[in-house]
């Protein structure tokens, strides 16, 4: 079916409901199998609610898809391209149903996922090759393409990204602004197996380095912390951040998601509703840099992801103190964190 090594492209994301009956399954699906009480998730589904009942993510990876399609495309590269979500429709089973049926044998996958935790990587990996069990005899092999938090054209594009986000502040805040690099905090028991943390830490370095940012002016702090409270999370909280920012006497703020790739609601909630409330009762400029989306620069990385492994005529980019992350995880890499039993009533 192909000159290449795959036969099809698998872009696998988190998934997000696009209209207000689509909010309590979604959820359902993002925490099957997790001790979080109900109160907790209808919680949350409120602020899916204030938006409408919309997450930006699938039209986003739509976007994205269609971006890269194109880039390839203009490589002289034409290689089908599916569409796969953990949560919510397009969900992997059907996919891979679909790519059986379409007679792909096997597929290279690019995960929304810049970084290496269970979460961010493994548990991806967990959830394709638990499609392909249920699909059955005749399921493609998916291989993972590798992550890239030091990929340059990664770095070009979120530098870009907070560019453009200084520029939207009062001009006499810009020389002196802080940028706080936003990612989803994770329970310290999963930060502490894998190399989350490091990733993320060089990401901001070198996205720093990039824009001549000196080191008292740029930190890498957390938001959408969930869990039992008892359970030990990353820390900063992005608002607690804000709050210290400004009892130092900082005057204004850029807020950098640079853990994600595209908006979500937790973007939209935890930074644009909660974060910017928080700067404007304090009387601090704050701007939001887009999340990478469908940047040139990212497109582009992207399609040379794909190509490192479609047709293997290009090597392989990484800048900073790391070299490339490798294309097969170890085995134990990023293994998934031990539940602590929730605690008994007396």
């Amino acid at each position: 079916m192909s000159d290449y090594q795959y036969d099809a492209i698998l872009f696998v994301s988190f998934g997000g409901p696009e209209k207000k009956e689509d909010v309590i399954p979604f959820l359902e699906n993002v925490l099957r199998g997790k001790p979080v009480p109900r109160e907790r998730m209808l919680e949350v589904a409120e602020h899916y609610y204030h938006f409408g009942g919309v997450s930006p993510i699938n039209e986003q990876t739509r976007k994205l898809i269609d971006a890269v399609t194109e880039e390839l495309k203009g490589q002289g590269i034409d290689v089908p391209i599916y569409w796969g979500n953990r949560n919510w429709h397009p969900l992997l089973p059907d996919t891979i149903e679909q790519m059986k049926e379409d007679g792909i044998s096997n597929a290279i996958a690019f995960v929304t996922s810049a970084y290496s935790c269970y979460s961010g990587c493994r548990q991806y990996r967990e959830n394709v090759y638990a499609a392909c069990g249920e699909v059955g005899d005749g399921a493609p092999r998916v291989d993972k393409i590798r992550t890239f938090f030091n990929h340059p054209d990664f770095v070009a594009a979120n530098a870009d990204c907070v560019r453009e986000a200084i520029a939207k502040l009062p001009e006499a805040n810009r020389e002196t602004c802080h940028v706080a690099f936003t990612a989803h905090s994770i329970p310290d028991s999963m930060a502490n197996t894998s190399d989350y943390v490091k990733q993320l830490s060089e990401a901001c370095r070198l996205v720093a380095e990039e824009l001549g940012l000196p080191q008292e002016r740029w930190q890498l702090v957390y938001q959408s912390r969930s869990g039992r409270p008892q359970d030990p999370w990353l820390e900063p909280d992005i608002c607690d951040h804000i709050q210290a920012l400004h009892d130092s006497n900082a005057t204004s703020v850029v807020v950098v998601p640079i853990g994600f790739l595209s908006d979500h609601m937790e973007i939209m909630f935890d930074l644009d509703e909660e974060a910017q409330q928080l700067c404007d009762q304090l009387s601090m400029p704050m701007a939001r840099a887009a999340t990478v989306g469908v940047h040139p620069r990212f497109v582009a990385m992207v399609a040379k992801l794909i190509r490192e492994r479609l047709v293997g005529d290009i090597g392989k980019e990484a800048i900073g103190q790391y070299p490339p992350n490798w294309d097969v995880c170890p085995e134990g890499c990023c293994p998934a964190p031990a539940r602590r039993p929730a605690p008994q009533a007396n």
